[in-house]
């Protein structure tokens, strides 16, 4: 005798007798294999640690650099170079995307601006970060407002360059239509012009925060008292590639966190403006 089952039920049983590759969505499949990978690379450098293939003292196994993570985490010195590293960055990110945004908005907007500042903006565009390190440390020194400034560098052309851009990609029945209500300024910034801008800014800024990181940390191996780019230079000094190999990981997922921060606030922050734009 037939037993007559539920179709949808019948869809479920035949789901869970599926291997599990197969149950799993395309996207779960790339997140899953996003975490394998990591583990593998750490599975290879445990393998050629013990077997010996380099010294110890040139490829520091796994083990021995969470040890020295834990023993810097609870001695305070990781935080503490962690803190001036990430205080420095958010001062002159925050510092370079105001003015950038703000320039980037009248670049785009003023022709009489743009006239005055093109030749001036492009020739300081073109001028290389690193050029720049000796003759910022023989003005400010090493101190804290050398290092801010070069973060400001990083940040501020690529952050006004995508400004700029998007304010004169900003389709012309916006710009009518603000035209025809006679809008002043703060309402032209409020309604039109950053809803219409903030895609590619988010992408914008999100380039310019990890390029500030990297350039961060490198300024830190050169010439800092404290940092993250410090204590690897430290370790470097006294043969502790442990401590070197902790900045390394400790480098890649601050940059990992800021630019996953910024890729939330971008689905948060754009999508509401897309809607916004549409109706």
């Amino acid at each position: 005798m037939k037993i007559l089952v539920n179709p949808l039920i019948e869809k479920k049983i035949v789901a869970i007798k599926a291997p599990l590759w197969r149950r799993l969505s395309s996207e779960q499949v790339y997140r899953l294999l996003s975490f394998l990978s990591p583990i593998l690379a750490l599975l290879v450098w445990q393998l050629i640690s013990y077997l010996q293939i380099f010294p110890t003292q040139i490829l520091v196994p796994p083990i021995t650099v969470w040890q020295t993570f834990l023993a810097l985490l609870q001695s305070g010195e990781l935080q503490l170079h962690l803190k001036d590293s990430l205080s420095r960055l958010l001062m002159g990110f925050s510092i370079a995307a105001t003015c950038a945004i703000l320039f980037g908005i009248a670049y785009a907007s003023l022709t009489s601006f743009r006239n005055y500042t093109y030749i001036l903006f492009n020739i300081l565009y073109q001028i290389p970060i690193f050029v720049l390190i000796p003759i910022f440390i023989l003005v400010f020194g090493i101190g804290e407002l050398f290092k801010i400034l070069l973060i400001i560098k990083a940040c501020f052309f690529p952050i006004a360059l995508t400004t700029a851009d998007a304010v004169r990609n900003i389709p012309k029945k916006y710009i009518e239509l603000g035209q025809i209500y006679k809008l002043k300024t703060p309402a032209w910034l409020r309604y039109i012009i950053i809803p219409c801008i903030l895609p590619p800014l988010i992408s914008g800024l999100r380039i310019a925060l990890g390029r500030a990181w990297l350039i961060l940390v490198a300024v830190e191996l050169l010439a800092a008292g404290t940092g993250i780019g410090q204590m690897m230079e430290l370790g470097r000094q006294m043969l502790r590639l442990d401590v070197v190999m902790v900045g390394v990981f400790i480098t890649g997922i601050i940059g990992f966190a800021l630019d996953k921060t910024l890729r939330q606030l971008e689905q948060y922050l754009v999508s509401p403006a897309l809607s916004s734009r549409g109706k």
